[in-house]
Order: C-alpha cells, then structure tokens, then sequence
C-alpha cells in the first residue's frame, strides 16, 4: 500500500483542526460547562466548610444537651438562659453592662 501524497496538507489540516478541536473541548469542560472542573472545585470547598460547621455544631449541641441533663431545677435553667442567651420572662425589663477593657 502506498500512502497517498497528491495532498499532503489535508492530514496536517486534519491533524491541526482535531488538536484544535480537543483544546476547545477541554477549556470548555474546565472553565464554561455547568460542570466544569472551575465548579466543582468550588462545591468541594463549600462542602468541606459546611461540613466542618455542621460538627462544630453538632458539637455544640452535644454540650447544651450535656447541660440539660446537669441542671438540677428550674432557676438554674432560668439562669443559663439569662446569662448565656439573654432571654427574659415576659414583662421583664432587662439592661446590660458591658465591662470596659482593662477591668
């Protein structure tokens, strides 16, 4: 078989537009597609800071709940409420001081 070299051009054009084609196709799939490589980096970032959030409260939740069991009666719980969350029963009238830095 001899190769055919009335049109050596055509294959080097051919080979050019696939290489031409495939960078095309992977800057596309890295930078524009609804999935690209750019998103998913992104989503990944975002789900390992969710995910880090997502323990630390549930560690958080862990201690309150650990603290409702150790409460012993109902003004302890009316305490940590106040102090901690600054709640208020109803009508009550509640002013906060705030220390100044230093003392």
């Amino acid at each position: 078989m001899a190769k055919d070299s009335s049109n050596p051009g055509l294959s080097r054009l051919g080979k050019r537009l696939l290489i031409a084609a495939l960078i095309v196709l992977a800057a596309w799939l890295t930078f524009f597609d609804s999935h690209s490589l750019l998103r998913r980096v992104k989503w990944h970032r975002e789900y390992a800071a969710l995910t880090e959030e997502n323990e630390a409260l549930r560690t958080r939740i862990d201690v309150l709940e650990q603290q409702l069991e150790e409460v012993e009666s109902d003004e302890v719980t009316e305490q940590i409420a106040r102090e901690q969350y600054g709640m208020r029963k109803e009508g009550e009238k509640v002013y906060r001081v705030e220390k100044a830095d230093g003392q």
